[in-house]
C-alpha cells in the first residue's frame, strides 16, 4: 500500500480510501490512518467483529458505479491494450471513449 501512495499522482493524498473484504484489517487500518491520516472504508469480513458503522460504508456499495464504468470502457480495443506511444494520445482516446459512454447511456 506505501508503493501505491508513494507513487501517486495526485498532489495531496486522499482522506478516505475504498477497498475490497481483502483490506479489512486492524493494522492497515492504524498504518494508514497515522502514517498518512487516510481512513480506510472496508466491508468486514465474516470472521471479524464490525469496526466500522454502516454510513460509511454506503461509500462502499456506491463503488460498483466505478467498476462499472472500467468495464465498459475495456470494450474499446485502444485502451485495454495501450497502442499509444504518448500519453496525450491515449487520453485522448480516453476522453472519446468517456463521450461514446456518455452518448450512448442518456
Amino acid at each position: 500500500m506505501e508503493c501505491v501512495l508513494a507513487g501517486s499522482f495526485l498532489d495531496e493524498l486522499p482522506v478516505r480510501l475504498i477497498g475490497d473484504k481483502a483490506y479489512d484489517s486492524d493494522p492497515l487500518d492504524r498504518a494508514l490512518q497515522d502514517e498518512y491520516g487516510i481512513e480506510m472504508i472496508a466491508p468486514n469480513r465474516r470472521n471479524r467483529s464490525r469496526s466500522q458503522d454502516a454510513r460509511k460504508l454506503r461509500r462502499y456499495r456506491r463503488r460498483w458505479k466505478v467498476e462499472r464504468l472500467f468495464a465498459w470502457m475495456h470494450n474499446f480495443r485502444r485502451l485495454v491494450t495501450r497502442w499509444e506511444y504518448h500519453i496525450e494520445n491515449f487520453l485522448g482516446f480516453v476522453h472519446l471513449a468517456c463521450l461514446r459512454l456518455l452518448i450512448r447511456h442518456l
